[in-house]
Order: C-alpha cells, then structure tokens, then sequence
C-alpha cells in the first residue's frame, strides 16, 4: 500500500521520539495501534458488507436466468404433449378470475363435516402414572 523503505521508516522514528518523547512513545504507539485496528475492523465491515450485497445481486441475476430458462423449458414440453395429445396443454398458474366473472369458491370437505367435542382423559396423580411404585427399601 505504502511504499516505505528503511530510510524512510527511520526518519520517521527519530522524528517521532525528539517530537513525543522516550518516556510517552510506549503510550503514543498503543494509541496508534488502537486508531488502526479500529481502521481495519471498519474497513473489513464494510468490504463484508459490499461482498454481501454483490453475492445478493448474483444469486436474484441467476434466479432470473433460471426462471427463463424454466419456463422455456415448460413451454418446449407442453408443445411436444399438445402435438401427442392433440390438446391444448396448460402451463403455469391458472387465470385468476374476479368480479362477477368469477366462480363461487369451492367449500373444503374439512366445513362439510360435523365437529365433534374433544376428548378428555382421566388426570393422573403424577406423570409417570404408568410406572410401578418404587420398591420398599430392605432392613
């Protein structure tokens, strides 16, 4: 990233102790450690974040290509019935019909039958009722 040589390095440091000082070097240095690691958490942040998003925009383009060729493939093979069948074969979801156009909706056979009240079992005094009783201990 930076091109920094040895000579560069060591003005650098010579520069940094005359300016802060021997004896505030060790807490300056920690400082500077703490401003980079946070540079690198916020950067790598944000490359997971990008790297994310570009993942995001691929998988939505391949399920675009997948669905074309999908129903490419379901249009190719409801021709080839219709030429055996010699009838028009639907494909995809069937026509929605609305207002008066629209048929009455069919009634499910669970509304057709009669409910019958739940069934209640017996309490048990504890819930390992089907347990024996523990054995008496022996003298």
């Amino acid at each position: 990233m930076f091109d920094i040589g040895a000579a560069e390095l060591l003005v650098i440091i010579v520069v940094a102790v005359i300016v802060i000082g021997p004896k505030d070097m060790p807490l300056a240095m920690r400082t500077a450690g703490r401003w980079i690691g946070k540079v690198r958490r916020v950067s790598a942040h944000f490359r997971t974040g990008i790297d994310a998003m570009v993942r995001e925009a691929e998988l939505e383009d391949m399920e675009a290509k997948w669905k074309a060729q999908n129903e490419a493939i379901m249009k190719k093979s409801a021709a080839a019935s219709e030429a055996d069948a010699g009838e028009p074969v639907m494909t995809g979801p069937p026509p929605i019909a609305s207002g008066a156009d629209a048929p009455p909706a069919p009634k499910s056979a669970d509304a057709q039958k009669p409910v019958s009240p739940p069934v209640s079992l017996p309490a048990s005094s504890s819930p390992d009722a089907d347990d024996p009783p523990p054995a008496e201990p022996k003298s």
